[in-house]
């Protein structure tokens, strides 16, 4: 079976866009990847289209800013982590031999409130509130609190590090850095998490392309990065163990190191769903990357910096670069890539040759693996 590489990406600035169609978003990104492989739009056999909330044929419409075709379009919903199982999808499929070069884009026009009325109303989920995630994530944060002693300080600090990370991302939605008193003074939306410790509403697309071995051999890329392992895995009954975590993450990645023949300690650089403060830092422990309980002391000790013993979020992260959810996956995909060329610049983890994202969707976890 061939190996799937990574030979192109493109980012647009996320942020809000309310003049600017999702259609013309998602077909800047796209061009931006095609001329960062360094091919042309009738080089690509398939496009993969990741969106949440764009309506019917979302993909098609993209595509038809970018040119006329012809070629099979997909499109793929899976909450916020749709653009990483897209991503997934069009590795499988280059590694299964059926195309040598995949596009996959992905866009979001971000509404107040899409994520609402995913819950049957009979659900547990409506009867205890959870069906606000600030509230499921605050439940979190408080047992975390309970069981290991982690302070509020440390999920704010958190926020502290990733937008320090953003100031040096010119696609960044928050360029700019924040002290931790101006995290905790910030609005509180259920104890302990604070509007700063929550992601934004954001606009914007990303894209990558994906070739073959076959493909790359003919044509050469010096800046190809492999795709070397990846994971998709749905959550489990979270009544069955009465307590909120991110056990999904946890289960699903040591599937991917085993896949990849790596673990914890040969990473090099994260990029991971932070989409409250308090995700970050249960997805250390899920990860591997320090022991349970030990995540907001990893904080502490400015590990997860970049410069630190293991750098995670180097782009900003959901909090500061931003989460348009359809294009959440291929954002991290994006820092991750341009981290392995070694192309980051002032936020550049030294000698990154290994690099993970995980990606969540509400009950849906997502995990690439790639490498230089």
């Amino acid at each position: 079976m061939t190996t799937a590489h990574v030979i192109g990406v493109g980012i647009t600035k996320f942020g809000r866009f309310p003049g600017k169609p999702v259609e013309e978003l998602a077909s800047e990104a796209l061009v931006r990847a095609l001329e960062d492989a360094n091919i042309g739009w009738g080089d690509v056999q398939q496009l993969y289209a990741a969106h949440v909330n764009q309506g019917v044929a979302a993909g098609q419409r993209v595509a038809k800013e970018v040119g006329p075709s012809g070629i099979p379009i997909l499109n793929v919903e899976n909450c916020s982590a749709a653009a990483s199982t897209a991503l997934r999808e069009a590795s499988l499929a280059v590694r299964a031999g059926e195309y040598d070069v995949v596009a996959v884009v992905g866009f979001e026009k971000m509404q107040h409130g899409v994520l609402l009325n995913v819950h049957p109303e009979d659900s547990p989920d409506v009867a205890m509130g959870t069906t606000v995630l600030p509230m499921r994530f605050s439940l979190m944060a408080m047992e975390h609190m309970a069981k290991y002693g982690t302070t509020a300080e440390q999920f704010a600090n958190v926020v502290v590090k990733n937008r320090a990370h953003a100031v040096h991302n010119p696609n960044a939605q928050y360029p700019k850095p924040v002290t931790l008193e101006e995290v905790l003074g910030s609005r509180m939306i259920t104890d302990p998490i604070t509007l700063f410790q929550c992601s934004p509403t954001t606009d914007g697309a990303a894209a990558v392309i994906v070739c073959s071995d076959n493909y790359l051999a003919k044509h050469g890329s010096a800046r190809a990065v492999r795709l070397l392992a990846s994971g998709l895995v749905s959550d489990v009954d979270e009544q069955a163990h009465n307590h909120f975590s991110l056990e999904m993450v946890g289960r699903n990645v040591r599937g991917v190191y085993e896949r990849a023949g790596l673990g914890p300690d040969d990473l090099d650089v994260i990029e991971l769903h932070d989409c409250f403060s308090v995700a970050e830092v249960l997805a250390y422990e899920e990860l591997g990357i320090c022991a349970e309980g030990e995540g907001g002391r990893l904080v502490d000790d400015g590990s997860t910096r970049v410069g630190g013993r293991i750098p995670v979020n180097p782009s900003g992260g959901l909090l500061a670069k931003g989460h348009p959810l359809g294009a959440t996956g291929l954002g991290q995909i994006g820092e991750i890539v341009t981290q392995l060329r070694g192309e980051a610049g002032a936020r550049q983890v030294e000698g990154a040759r290994i690099g993970l994202t995980s990606n969540m969707g509400m009950w849906s976890s997502c995990i690439h693996i790639l490498s230089v």
